[in-house]
């Protein structure tokens, strides 16, 4: 298939990409839509700004379009770049986990546009996905928390074994969607296979609202050989 991923920057639609290409798949486009709504329904927003950088780094290009991150409304932004798309591509992936909300919505749009949907993480037990992704060599940070039992000393600390059973003893106590498909919280790729070089951040501030509410801000990286 032909795909236009929606791409964050985030582990689950990175790891949307690296499948993609694994199951024999031709990704044409990445789609980052750059959202002004921190709490937007559909798009992931620290850092988004990001995407391009990423893109490049993987060779793939990038189609980037504002949005004012409302809910509905912001699902016409998706269309408009599908619909400049045509017969370019047949599939649009997305790294969907768990949230119907957003499972449902691309899934819609597809059938509008007669496109098929590609979501290799969907439904996935979140604990296997997390093991799948460190297991495939990818090293991911968190940019973002928003839920009990996740506090300042997770932003840009980097999700290793030993953190996975961290966020598991959360789990247990608060609740928590290990896959932060819940909004818990969202990450930053900073090497996997696809990248050509590694990201390495060389500025960054943290910018809390409450206690269990921030987001790691990331003003300036660098690409690393590796």
């Amino acid at each position: 298939m032909k795909l236009a991923i929606l791409f964050s920057g985030g582990k689950d639609s990175t790891f949307t990409i690296y499948k993609a290409l694994k199951d024999g798949h031709e990704v044409k486009y990445l789609i980052s839509l750059i959202s002004e709504n921190p709490a937007s329904y559909m798009f992931h927003y620290p850092n988004i700004g990001l995407t391009k950088v990423l893109a490049d780094n993987m060779g793939i290009p990038i189609i980037t379009k504002p949005t004012k991150g409302e809910k509905e409304k912001e699902l016409e932004d998706i269309k408009s770049v599908l619909k400049g798309l045509g017969k370019e591509i047949d599939c649009v992936g997305a790294g969907a986990l768990a949230s119907r909300y957003q499972y449902d919505r691309v899934s819609n749009i597809c059938k509008g546009f007669g496109l098929k949907t590609y979501t290799p993480c969907w439904m996935q037990d979140a604990e296997e996905h997390w093991k799948e992704i460190l297991e495939a060599g990818f090293e991911v940070i968190v940019t973002g928390i928003a839920a009990e039992g996740l506090t300042k000393k997770w932003l840009g600390r980097k999700v290793g074994w030993k953190e996975l059973e961290e966020l598991k003893n959360i789990r247990e106590k608060t609740g928590i969607h290990l896959g932060f498909e819940g909004g818990e919280g969202e990450t930053l790729v900073l090497d996997c296979p696809l990248y050509r070089k590694r990201v390495e951040i060389t500025e960054s501030k943290i910018i809390m609202e409450n206690e269990c509410t921030g987001r790691l801000e990331i003003g300036k990286i660098q690409l690393r050989g590796k």
